[in-house]
């Protein structure tokens, strides 16, 4: 079964379809530079990064090391100054910028530190409405809601508001969220940064779910008990990805 659709997050869509080819992604030469008033600063210097179908990588490393950078740019939200990076196939640091946002709405879910979730809309209308812009209508999206807080232990949530769950709770809901799209690639920003040792534990637990379901996962987190979660750790040191004492070479 397709990694983007891993059997303990239910799909609606209909099964058969064709597999996520071996590399889910493969990013090569990334440079990113930042202008500052001091002297340029070099976020990425030539990172390379290769996910295949069903992996779950663990980026680490100190902070202003690049991660984040690295994470925007895989997902295409930055582009590179150089260096390409391909998604499910298609090659984003080609595309226009409309082009680029509607593969992102399609092949890749993000969670953030923070949650970002909208706090006026219940748990089920955050993940509806992500459902809604990968283009599914009203109906079909609130069903997907449904389905993915079913799944991960919410349903009892759905019309809870943000602010009156813990911060466990809300880390699933974006989660959700970010798997609204049944997504090729899930990448995390520190999930587990806000939460406490119960909120890490619950999303631990996820995590490993979802990696056993055969999605894709790359994680950048400072967190050890994460990245011992993950089939493969790399470091970032300066705006370069480095083999970990106990992985290969990305």
């Amino acid at each position: 079964m397709s990694p983007a659709h891993p059997p303990s997050v239910p799909s609606s869509h209909p099964a058969g379809g064709p597999s996520a080819p071996a590399g889910v992604l493969s990013a090569r030469g990334l440079r990113r530079v930042y202008d500052a008033d001091t002297a340029p600063v070099r976020a990425l210097r030539g990172a390379d990064l290769h996910v295949s179908t069903g992996e779950f990588v663990a980026v680490t490393g100190p902070s202003g090391s690049g991660k984040s950078t690295l994470l925007n740019v895989l997902a295409g939200l930055e582009r590179p100054d150089d260096g390409t990076v391909t998604l499910a196939g298609i090659e984003l640091t080609t595309l226009s910028d409309s082009a680029a946002a509607r593969v992102r709405r399609r092949h890749v879910g993000i969670v953030f530190q923070f949650f970002n979730l909208v706090e006026s809309m219940t748990a089920a209308d955050n993940v509806a409405l992500a459902a809604r812009i990968s283009g599914r209508p009203r109906r079909a999206a609130m069903a997907r809601a449904a389905e993915l807080l079913d799944v991960l232990g919410l349903l009892d949530k759905a019309g809870a508001r943000p602010a009156t769950l813990s911060g466990g709770q809300r880390q699933r809901v974006a989660i959700a969220r970010a798997l609204a799209s049944e997504p090729t690639l899930l990448l995390a920003d520190e999930p587990t940064g806000a939460l406490d040792s119960d909120g890490t534990a619950e999303i631990l637990e996820l995590f490993a779910r979802l990696h056993a379901a055969g999605q894709a996962i790359v994680v950048v987190t400072h967190d050890h008990e994460v990245a011992a979660c993950a089939d493969r750790i790399v470091a970032m040191h300066d705006g370069i990805l480095l083999p970990h004492r106990d992985g290969g070479v990305p």
